[in-house]
């Protein structure tokens, strides 16, 4: 019962000792924990295990009883201060992995910049042929439309000419066609009048024989 009671007012003084010398480094030892876990390889004794086997002794517990409960008091308590610290990063951890997420950060912008001042450039470079290659097709298209209108007046100036030279001829047929006929016609009516004095002579003579022949019968006659 006193080596119980014993081991519970030691597991107090502990707790106690720990918790000053944790407060204790927390504010005065800018160290993190895991440089006050270890130091050059060697156990960093946060207890005064001096102090420690002498109260136990004042309490009635054997020098080396006091001695085993005080190592593996100070041992339970350096293993838990290591659990702690694995839980913990450091300082200077801390610091670099935000200087390396800065340094990402800082490349990954630089490499977003980069990328979309490239795609700028690729699409500014693909507007500009696009509008060449406009510009080019219309200037094709305006060329092919004056060539082909081009064509289209020349082709209707010939028509006309063509046009124009039928007429010109069919008109000139028709001026000999006219005058053939109208030198037919003079023809016509010089030959009906000729034919007309010959009847009108030829009735002459004819009515002249009759009245001769008939006087000639009257004579006989009478």
């Amino acid at each position: 019962m006193a080596a119980y009671a014993a081991s519970w007012r030691l597991a107090q003084l502990g707790t106690r000792s720990c918790r000053t010398h944790m407060f204790g480094v927390s504010r005065f030892d800018s160290r993190p924990i895991t440089e006050l876990a270890k130091s050059n390889g060697k156990r960093l004794f946060l207890v005064d295990t001096l102090a420690l086997v002498r109260r136990l002794e004042a309490q009635g517990v054997p020098s080396k009883q006091a001695e085993a409960i005080t190592s593996a008091m100070t041992e339970v308590l350096n293993d838990s201060l290591e659990n702690v610290s694995y839980s913990f990063v450091s300082k200077g951890e801390m610091q670099k992995n935000e200087m390396t997420q800065e340094a990402n950060l800082s490349k990954f912008k630089s490499e977003v910049k980069s990328s979309q001042d490239h795609h700028f450039s690729l699409l500014q470079h693909e507007t500009e042929k696009l509008k060449s290659d406009i510009e080019k097709m219309r200037s094709e298209l305006r060329y092919e439309m004056d060539k082909v209108t081009a064509g289209q007046r020349l082709d209707l100036n010939l028509e006309r000419g063509r046009i124009r030279d039928e007429l010109s001829n069919q008109n000139q047929e028709t001026t000999n066609l006219t005058n053939k006929l109208d030198r037919e016609i003079h023809a016509l009516r010089a030959q009906l009048e000729a034919a007309k004095y010959d009847v009108i002579k030829y009735c002459i003579g004819t009515l002249a024989s009759v009245s001769a022949v008939g006087l000639a019968v009257i004579r006989i006659l009478m």
